[in-house]
């Protein structure tokens, strides 16, 4: 388990089975919790390795809790919307576990300034501390009800939450005139990509596969269109229902601070396993990332369609079966 938590609870923290579990990673080893305690997790594959475990997972929670445990994503505005929406649920502590790379030190000064806090213990490069639960003291803290960014709605903590991502600007403006008539856009995000190719001519499905369900709620907003099919879903497992045509992807490469190309692979795979013999991939990434030799495993025909001194976009075609 988190080893801050073990201290903790060496120290007479006391959880009741009421305990809501938020945002918990593979990493966090949750066994010595009350059992019955409900986890929190947005991001499908986190989720699903919850459940395996037996835990009732859930996206998101808003039943009252007697006691809640945050662990703090890196990005401060989600961190605070997390705190805040604990804090309005819980009955009794609200319990903060965070690394110093994630912003601890700053989120206890910013609690301190509103709350009594007990603790803080550190251990392993962070640190835990708790409170009573206080919904007014952190009000001001809670995620917006529309996040609007470019003309399209957005949410904390979200990949590309400020602003549109250039690399997905790239690749849109690469697109040819007809993509095909059903497109899978995996990984889609918030749904900018999809957006796109809905006001195409010709396109008659889009299915959008994002893992992250807040940014999934975002393009049920500005993919809106009888066309489009939404699923909450890993791309790198999905199953399409129907033949595609095309892929479009802009794929994550990290699930932490530390770049996995592996992440981007598993895309390239899952792309070429459920296009027809002539469906075609138009993908784009970092420079940097190593993903021509997985192409070239993976499709008949690759190429480098556009790019600059930051991003590269692939037009793959004829996958191998």
């Amino acid at each position: 388990m988190s080893p801050r938590l073990e201290l903790a609870l060496q120290n007479g923290l006391l959880l009741s089975q009421s305990l809501s579990v938020i945002c918990p990673t593979p990493d966090h080893n949750l066994s010595v919790l009350p059992k019955g305690v409900q986890v929190v997790q947005p991001f499908k594959p986190f989720h699903d390795h919850f459940g395996a475990l037996g835990f009732e997972t859930v996206p998101v929670a808003e039943s009252p809790c007697q006691n809640a445990l945050v662990f703090l994503p890196r990005a401060k505005a989600l961190a605070k919307a997390m705190i805040q929406q604990a804090s309005s649920r819980a009955g009794g502590y609200v319990v903060v576990d965070g690394a110093k790379t994630d912003g601890v030190d700053s989120i206890l000064k910013d609690v301190r300034k509103r709350v009594s806090v007990e603790g803080p213990l550190s251990k392993a490069h962070g640190k835990i501390f708790w409170f009573y639960a206080d919904a007014q003291a952190f009000a001001d803290w809670a995620a917006p009800k529309a996040q609007m960014v470019d003309g399209y709605q957005t949410a904390p903590g979200v990949f590309s939450a400020d602003g549109t991502d250039p690399a997905s600007a790239m690749l849109l403006k690469t697109f040819p005139a007809k993509l095909g008539p059903r497109v899978a856009d995996l990984g889609a995000g918030w749904g900018y990509l999809s957006a796109g190719i809905l006001k195409r001519d010709g396109v008659k499905s889009v299915h959008l596969v994002e893992a992250d369900h807040a940014a999934l709620n975002c393009a049920h907003i500005n993919a809106s269109d009888p066309k489009a099919r939404f699923y909450w879903s890993d791309a790198v497992t999905w199953t399409a229902p129907e033949p595609i045509d095309t892929v479009v992807m802009n794929p994550p490469f990290h699930t932490s601070r530390s770049a996995d190309p592996a992440l981007g692979q598993g895309f390239i795979a899952a792309a070429a396993r459920n296009l027809t013999r002539n469906g075609t991939l138009w993908m784009v990434a970092n420079r940097h990332l190593p993903y021509e030799a997985t192409l070239n495993d993976h499709f008949a025909q690759v190429r480098e369609a556009a790019g600059d001194n930051r991003f590269k976009v692939f037009q793959a075609s004829r996958p191998r079966r």
